[in-house]
């Protein structure tokens, strides 16, 4: 009796492990969320209300589209481009470097880039800028596409860490008036991202 009931134990502990260790991830991803409607609060060129930030959508935490350790290669020799906004106007843009990752045994692949004018800034040198698009598009989420900010840290020798919980929609998808970078066709993927921030539920400001 004692050995099966050992033997159950040591069964029930990597569940246990599993569970606190999603209810942590869980955690943390609803206090990201709730830093990100408080930027709209404090920023004076915000696009929303208080009132408004009642009507931001998420998909629910996945896991599968956490990604600690995705091939990172950098693309030093890059040339800078001018990437095109959804308001007609370019933006200075220099690929950083390529991630390739997995998900559901599919190989995936998106450019990540450096924006050449913020990075005169030395609030943010090393920030990094990963626009992308995906077949959730105009369906579950704005048409344009979906954002995720990086920083150097967030890279670990030949690996990066990319989370698309935390991917959110540009300012475009909340008002008319902003100068919103259109993810380039190499940052285009053909499956659903089924993770971060989804449609907006409120009116769209023109």
């Amino acid at each position: 009796m004692k050995k099966t009931l050992t033997q159950l134990i040591l069964m029930l502990l990597p569940l246990v492990a599993y569970s606190q260790q999603h209810q942590n991830y869980d955690e943390a991803l609803a206090e990201h969320r709730a830093e990100y409607k408080a930027h709209f609060l404090t920023d004076p060129r915000s696009p929303l209300t208080a009132a408004d930030t009642a009507f931001l959508d998420f998909f629910p935490p996945n896991t599968d589209w956490s990604i600690p350790l995705a091939k990172f290669e950098r693309t030093p020799d890059a040339k800078p481009f001018e990437m095109m906004t959804y308001s007609g106007q370019k933006r200075d843009y220099v690929q950083f470097g390529v991630a390739k990752f997995e998900v559901a045994g599919q190989a995936l692949t998106l450019n990540i880039y450096q924006n050449l004018r913020l990075i005169k800034d030395s609030l943010y040198r090393d920030h990094l800028f990963l626009p992308f698009k995906d077949l959730t598009n105009g369906e579950e989420t704005y048409g344009g596409g979906r954002y995720m900010d990086l920083r150097q840290s967030d890279i670990y020798g030949p690996f990066i860490q990319l989370d698309f919980n935390e991917c959110y929609n540009p300012w475009c998808a909340f008002s008319d008036g902003f100068n919103c970078p259109i993810p380039p066709k190499e940052n285009h993927l053909e499956v659903e991202v089924r993770a971060g921030e989804r449609n907006f539920k409120g009116v769209k400001k023109h």
